[in-house]
């Protein structure tokens, strides 16, 4: 009678468990283009998904290879079909290429962030790029602030929260996973889960359990999604292929209690002598682009897509202007108190003194991501767009000549040099155009039909013969700057895309992504390496230009390192963590010499030889 009792009573409590446990499908990393095997896979996954019950679906980023807006179209006609609530988030194919510049996806999913409740339970996502360049994953600012608030006005006495993004909260894979784990570290979050390495794994984000979750497709052919199952003690996660059972993967304990990180110490650094490094500003949003500048203020743009005057000595806000989408490319000066803002639909121009628009020159073919560039004389405004390269009259923005024939988007600045100006796209080629006319001198490739493998964002060096680039294709290339013709190519270092040039042109910069610094003789005939200096920044892909300025060239990296090395003793002379997140960029304010760096934590410093 005793055992009948305890079994009738562990059955009521496994149902009573069993109608509390919330049951989510998570669909990660299924790299959906039209018409390849993945497309049907998703059909399939989508039709039996809706033959079982869950109580929401959520599609944990990389949806797409390119993220082009005919991508996005076509995997959301295939997910409009899950009958459960669905929730999307973004991953770094949608981020890091599109040809919106990320606009699409807010378009067509409503927001690359979400928060619902099933039960007791808070279960929340937000972005994590790399947005539109290379670099390790980030989290925007105005994300960071979004989750705190949204937790805190959420979760009550007796709620849980379950975490979801793209990326791992790990070191090696967020640039500011510190900040994101903070935040989850002050709430009882049970857990986090992520794909991205499109398989089952298990960490720790402090000391709260973690779990990547598998691709649509794995290396056995075996399409499926994964199970997310928590109950009041566990959560258990299953690998679920189309058409089998389930099975269990991983599992954790459902902790709500957790201790805060330690404090990381290695991010301290002191002032370097000779130098003066000031903070002139700190965003409340992410900062993706590189600077203008004129006597009074630093213009740039923000991830909220907003245009921003800060006066330089002050640090103070002088005025903003919404454009309506993140902002990508650098801020303009056209003219005396005329600001050029490249945005999603057109060219805003704005007064430098107040922020009012003036004009918008709209665009016909989608959004500015290319730093633009006005010509030394004043006379040539030249800007890359979406599949389009053109140049204006700095002053009434008519377009002088469009360029059509490039088959991607264009995204670093451009190189005038005479008569003609240089620059490379995402469709594998450099091109050099005539500034009079637009029409075509020569173009390149590296041999390869790999878009992202060619000189997509870097600005080429330019000397009196050569033309000299670096790409992603791991090679240092010389071209003769008349014909496009190839003079040598370079894989002794693992190049990528940091390139610059001396003040007096006669060598070119390269950072690698080893971390060092390489010289090479600009008048050389052949390939000749002048030196290499060792910055000791490790594993490195920012596709940051380095910039020699009164004796001394910068680097910035991937981590908010910002280097200073001696070209004459070949010897480093600091190297500071003024952040955590990537370099936008090294410019130089051309009012008074001194160097500026963004960074896409949102922060400006201002470096000054002292």
């Amino acid at each position: 009678m005793k055992k009948r009792f305890i079994l009738s009573l562990a059955l009521a409590l496994m149902v009573c468990l069993g109608a509390i446990a919330q049951k989510i499908a998570v669909l990660s990393d299924i790299h959906v283009t039209p018409g390849n095997d993945n497309e049907q896979a998703l059909r399939r996954a989508v039709e039996e998904i809706n033959t079982q019950k869950f109580d929401l679906v959520v599609v944990c980023g990389d949806l797409s290879n390119e993220g082009s807006d005919a991508e996005l179209a076509n995997v959301d006609a295939i997910l409009r079909g899950i009958k459960h609530s669905l929730f999307v988030l973004p991953g770094n194919h949608e981020n890091n290429w599109s040809q919106s510049a990320t606009k699409t996806f807010i378009d067509t999913f409503g927001n690359d962030r979400f928060v619902t409740e099933v039960d007791s339970l808070v279960i929340v996502g937000i972005n994590c790029g790399p947005f539109m360049k290379m670099g390790d994953g980030h989290i925007k600012q105005e994300d960071l602030h979004w989750l705190r608030k949204t937790l805190t006005e959420r979760v009550a006495p007796g709620k849980r929260v379950l975490s979801f993004n793209h990326y791992p909260i790990r070191k090696d894979d967020l640039d500011n996973w510190a900040d994101y784990a903070s935040i989850l570290l002050d709430f009882p979050v049970i857990g986090h889960i992520n794909g991205h390495y499109h398989s089952f794994r298990q960490y720790n984000i402090g000391d709260i359990p973690a779990a990547m979750v598998r691709a649509l497709d794995m290396r056995d052919k075996k399409p499926g999604y994964s199970i997310v199952e928590v109950t009041p003690q566990w959560t258990h996660i299953y690998n679920k292929v189309i058409g089998q059972n389930a099975v269990p993967m991983l599992a954790f304990a459902n902790n709500t209690r957790h201790k805060p990180l330690k404090a990381d110490k290695s991010a301290e650094w002191t002032m370097p002598e000779g130098f003066e490094i000031t903070k002139v500003w700190a965003d409340s949003a992410s900062v993706f682009t590189r600077l203008g500048f004129d006597a009074d203020n630093v213009y740039f743009g923000t991830s909220l897509g907003n245009a921003r005057a800060v006066n330089k000595n002050s640090g103070t806000l002088v005025w903003d202007v919404p454009t309506g989408a993140s902002l990508f490319s650098r801020p303009v000066l056209t003219a005396p108190g005329r600001l050029a803002v490249p945005h999603a639909t057109g060219i805003m121009i704005v007064d430098t003194k107040n922020g009012k628009v003036l004009k918008n020159w709209p665009s016909k073919q989608g959004p500015y991501v290319a730093d633009g560039l006005l010509s030394a004389d004043g006379k040539a405004y030249v800007q890359g767009g979406y599949k389009r390269f053109e140049r204006r009259d700095p002053r009434s923005g008519k377009l002088v000549w469009s360029y059509d024939s490039l088959n991607n988007y264009a995204q670093a600045a451009p190189v005038i040099a005479g008569d003609e100006v240089i620059f490379g796209a995402w469709d594998t080629y450099l091109r050099s155009l005539s500034l009079k006319n637009g029409k075509l001198n020569w173009k390149w490739n590296n041999g390869k039909s790999a878009n992202m493998l060619g000189p997509g964002n870097v600005v080429p060096v330019v000397t009196g013969d050569k033309v000299i680039i670096v790409a992603p294709d791991r090679f240092m290339t010389a071209l003769d700057r008349k014909t496009g013709r190839q003079l040598w190519r370079d894989k002794s270092h693992r190049y990528r895309e940091a390139l610059g040039v001396s003040e007096d042109g006669s060598r070119a910069y390269a950072k690698t992504m080893d971390g060092e610094l390489v010289a090479v003789d600009t008048s050389s005939p052949e390939f000749r390496e002048l030196w290499t200096v060792d910055m000791g920044l490790g594993y490195e892909h920012a596709p940051c230009i380095v910039v020699e300025k009164d004796g001394v060239v910068y680097a910035g990296s991937r981590r908010g390192i910002v280097t200073a090395v001696d070209p004459v003793a070949q010897k480093v002379l600091w190297s500071i963590p003024v952040g955590v997140s990537e370099t936008n960029g090294i410019d130089v304010d051309p009012t008074t010499g001194d160097i500026y760096v963004s960074l896409i934590e949102g922060t400006i410093f201002r470096i000054r030889k002292i």
